[in-house]
């Protein structure tokens, strides 16, 4: 994607609600990824992720009308991001909450030497990746719902406390403080437990056989193995700079932005395949 300033922007919504297809889809495809990504980070899974994305983008698309461009369209498409996420209660961690104890407990003492073999012929290096980048995600569900948006939002997507602060109705001043405090509680859990990132015991390719058996991974669904990165710097419209609060930064570079999945962008086009201008135009 080509980012375009808030005029461009405005000036597709209006057209988009005027009835120019073209117009709407460009909309679309600007903020899927986007939209994706968010939705990875505050549920924890791909299947859930895409769930998730769909619900926002066809939220963003039937109330697009009601933009009127007193903020970004960015910060428009987050906050209806945002607000549904906090309060989503379908995927997997929503019916099992997880906890920075159990989770600690869990490396402790999972007995990861009684498991047998089950790798199923993929190789453990690329069962490894899929498990880091599972488990650190995964991690994010230890904490409770608005700091994990505080968190995504400061930390993978980069945007500066004003804009945070708008998506999240709080002054720049008090996200700026919850950031940094939850920065630093992730940054020492994984000090103390991780091998990946910190000075913790638990390394990965040990604990393959131990995540394929309680279904944290899948040999045969990569999903992390199979999507294709890109750079956060094409997901925004706008100008982002998160303001130097901490020396963090190297410590969660797991924080990766992925392309939608081919499921999701399918699903997305039917539905602009037969969505009425009525929709679009909130008649």
């Amino acid at each position: 994607m080509n980012k375009k300033s808030n005029k461009e922007m405005q000036a597709l919504v209006e057209k988009a609600v005027g009835g120019d297809r073209n117009a709407l889809e460009t909309l679309v495809a600007d903020v899927q990824d986007m939209v994706f990504n968010l939705s990875l980070r505050m549920l924890g899974t791909f299947t859930d992720a895409e769930d998730a994305s769909q619900d926002i983008l066809l939220k963003v698309i039937t109330h697009l009308s009601s933009f009127r461009g007193d903020s970004s369209f960015t910060t428009w498409v987050f906050r209806i991001g945002v607000n549904h996420l906090k309060n989503y209660k379908k995927h997997m961690f929503g019916r099992f909450p997880l906890s920075f104890e159990y989770y600690g407990d869990d490396i402790e003492h999972g007995k990861i030497q009684d498991v047998p073999d089950l790798t199923q012929n993929v190789e453990k290096d690329i069962l490894a990746e899929e498990l880091k980048m599972s488990c650190t995600n995964v991690m994010l569900q230890c904490l409770d719902a608005e700091s994990r948006c505080i968190f995504i939002l400061g930390t993978m997507f980069k945007i500066d406390s004003s804009m945070a602060g708008e998506i999240l109705d709080m002054s720049p001043e008090a996200y700026r403080q919850r950031l940094s405090r939850i920065r630093k509680k992730m940054a020492d859990f994984l000090g103390q437990y991780c091998g990946e990132y910190g000075r913790g015991r638990c390394r990965c390719k040990d604990r393959v056989n131990y995540a394929i058996q309680n279904h944290r991974i899948n040999p045969q669904q990569l999903d992390y193995g199979r999507a294709v990165e890109i750079p956060v710097q094409t997901m925004l419209d706008v100008k982002y700079a998160m303001e130097e609060i901490d020396d963090l930064s190297q410590d969660f570079s797991f924080c990766k932005p992925y392309q939608s999945p081919e499921r999701t962008r399918r699903l997305i086009q039917e539905f602009l395949d037969s969505v009425q201008l009525s929709v679009v135009q909130g008649s």
